[in-house]
C-alpha cells in the first residue's frame, strides 16, 4: 500500500511529519510512504533522520497556508503539496493522502478531486469518544455538514457504523440520536424525523436517543447528529483536556484520552479514497498515528466496503 503525506502541512511541519514517520517506520508496518513538499527543505531532515531511502521524495515547491481560500489556492497553487497529493491519489499513484494543513483545502480536494462514493449524498468528518469504562466511541458529523437534512444523518449512521466496526474494532456497534431526550418524538424537526428513519435501517443497530451527558459513558458506540451540534461538543471536548491541563490533571489515564495525539486526525467518511485530515499543530505523535489510521483503512478496505453499503442508492 502506498500512503501520501503532505509535508508541508501543519505548524510544525515538516521536522514533526519527519519524526512521526521515524515513528511510524520503527513499528511493524504494510505501507510505503510518499513524503510531498519542498525538496530543498524536506530532503535534508529526512537524510539527518536516516529516512531518505525509506520512503519516496514527491518535490512540491508550493504550500497552501491556513488563511488562503480553498478552492483559490487548490487551483491557482497546482503544485503545492496537498493538491499534487490529491493528484497522485485520484491517479492511483497513492491510496491514502494524509495532511495536517488547510482543512477547507483538504475537504474541497476530497469532494471535487476523489468525490463521494455513489449513493452517498454527503461526506462526512467524525471524532473519537473516549468512554469512562476505557471503550472507544464515535461521533458525527462534527463539522462539515452545519445543515443537514434526515436522509443523511441516516447515512452518516451507517458510515459511522461501519468505521467503529472495521477501524475501532467493535463487533455490531450500537447507533444513537443525539437529542434533547430519550423518549422517542423529542428534539427538532431534524431530530424528529431522523429517528423512523434510523430505527427502519436494517444496515445499523439503532438504539435510540441519547442526551449530551451521555457522551461519554457507554450507551452509544456511535452518535449521530448535525455538524452545528457535533462541532459544538467537539469543541467542548478538546476543551476538557485544556482544563485538564491547567488543572494537572492531564496525567489522568482517562483525560489524557482527549488528546488529538493519541488518535491522529479525522477521516472523511463517505469518499472514494482514504482521505486523513490532521490537527494544525500535529506533533511526531500525532503524525505516526494519521498515517495508522490510513494504513487501517487500506487494510480493512474501508472506503470499497462503504461503496458496497450504497451500491443500490444511487
Amino acid at each position: 500500500m502506498k500512503i501520501g503525506l503532505d509535508m508541508m502541512g501543519g505548524d510544525l511541519a515538516p521536522l514533526e511529519a519527519v519524526r512521526g514517520i521515524q515513528q511510524f517506520l520503527a513499528r511493524q508496518h504494510q505501507a510505503t510512504l510518499f513524503c510531498i513538499g519542498d525538496a530543498a527543505v524536506v530532503a535534508p531532515l529526512l537524510d539527518e533522520y536516516g529516512l531518505a531511502s525509506s520512503v519516496q521524495l514527491v518535490h512540491a515547491p508550493e504550500t497552501i497556508g491556513y488563511h488562503e481560500h480553498p478552492t483559490k489556492a487548490l487551483k491557482e497553487k497546482k503544485q503545492s503539496s496537498i493538491a499534487i497529493g490529491f493528484h497522485l491519489l485520484a491517479t492511483g499513484k497513492i491510496d491514502a493522502f494524509i495532511s495536517a494543513g488547510n482543512t477547507g483545502a483538504m475537504l474541497v480536494g476530497a469532494l471535487f478531486s476523489i468525490k463521494a462514493i455513489p449513493g452517498i449524498q454527503r461526506p462526512t468528518i467524525a471524532t473519537i469518544l473516549p468512554k469512562l469504562n476505557g471503550n472507544t466511541g464515535l461521533l458525527l458529523d462534527v463539522g462539515l455538514n452545519a445543515d443537514c437534512k434526515p436522509e443523511q444523518l441516516n447515512q452518516f449512521a451507517v458510515l459511522g457504523s461501519l468505521y467503529a466496526r472495521h477501524i475501532l474494532g467493535i463487533d455490531n456497534p450500537s447507533v444513537c440520536l443525539m437529542n434533547v431526550g430519550e423518549e422517542e418524538g423529542k428534539g427538532n424537526l431534524l431530530a424528529q424525523a431522523s429517528y423512523p428513519l434510523l430505527k427502519q435501517n436494517t444496515q445499523i443497530r439503532f438504539a435510540g436517543n441519547v442526551e449530551g451527558r451521555d457522551l461519554f459513558n457507554d450507551k452509544a458506540d456511535v452518535i449521530v447528529c448535525d455538524g452545528f451540534t457535533g462541532n459544538v461538543i467537539l469543541k467542548m471536548a478538546e476543551s476538557i483536556y485544556d482544563i485538564a491541563q491547567q488543572r494537572e490533571l492531564a496525567a489522568d489515564p482517562y483525560f489524557s484520552r482527549f488528546h488529538y495525539e493519541n488518535y491522529g486526525g479525522t477521516p472523511v467518511l463517505g469518499v472514494a479514497k482514504p482521505v486523513v485530515i490532521g490537527h494544525g499543530i500535529s506533533n511526531a505523535k500525532a503524525f505516526m498515528n494519521m498515517i495508522r489510521v490510513a494504513e487501517q483503512m487500506i487494510a480493512t478496505d474501508l472506503c470499497g466496503k462503504m461503496a458496497e453499503s450504497f451500491a443500490g442508492n444511487s
